[in-house]
C-alpha cells in the first residue's frame, strides 16, 4: 500500500521544506502556505522516500523537505507515473503534470553531496479536487492517462 510519509512546506523558494502536520490543497492554488502555490503546473511536488533512501545508503543523514519536496511517499513508483495520472493523496485529488524537472542551479544537497535525486525522480501535480494530506495518509491511483 502507497501513503505519505512526511509533508512539507516553506515560505521561500530555494530552501529546503520543513515538514508540517497536515497541508491544505486548493485548486488553482497548490498549498496553502507554501512558496511555490500558485495557479501553475508544479502546484505540489512529491518524492518517493524509496529515492531519498539511495542517498542515505551513501551515509548522508536526510530529513523530509531536504530536497524541498512537499509530498514524501512510500511504496509507488512516481517516477513511473505518466503525465495525467490522478492520485488520489489524503482527501485531496492530484494530477501529474511533470516527470522531473531541469536543475536550473546546484542545490544545497547536490553541492554537498554531488547528486540530487529530485531533478530525475520527484515528480510534480496540480490541485484537482480541494482536501488535506498528512503523513500516514493513503495513496491511491485513480485514474490514469490513456
Amino acid at each position: 500500500m502507497a501513503e505519505v510519509t512526511a509533508v512539507c512546506i516553506s515560505t521561500e523558494k530555494g530552501v529546503a521544506k520543513h515538514p508540517v502536520a497536515q497541508i491544505e490543497l486548493r485548486m488553482r492554488h497548490g498549498i496553502v502556505g507554501d512558496a511555490h502555490a500558485g495557479d501553475w503546473h508544479r502546484q505540489v511536488s512529491l518524492l518517493a522516500d524509496e529515492s531519498v533512501d539511495t542517498m542515505r545508503a551513501m551515509g548522508w543523514t536526510l530529513r523530509p523537505g531536504d530536497f524541498a519536496e512537499n509530498i514524501l511517499t512510500r511504496g509507488i513508483e512516481l517516477k513511473t507515473l505518466p503525465v495525467g495520472t490522478r492520485l488520489r493523496v489524503g482527501t485531496a485529488l492530484l494530477e501529474v503534470t511533470q516527470i522531473g524537472k531541469e536543475r536550473h542551479s546546484d542545490c544545497a544537497i547536490r553541492r554537498t553531496t554531488g547528486k540530487c535525486v529530485m531533478p530525475t525522480e520527484g515528480i510534480f501535480a496540480v490541485v484537482r479536487e480541494p482536501g488535506c494530506v498528512r503523513a500516514g495518509d493513503t495513496i491511491e491511483v485513480e485514474e490514469a492517462a490513456i
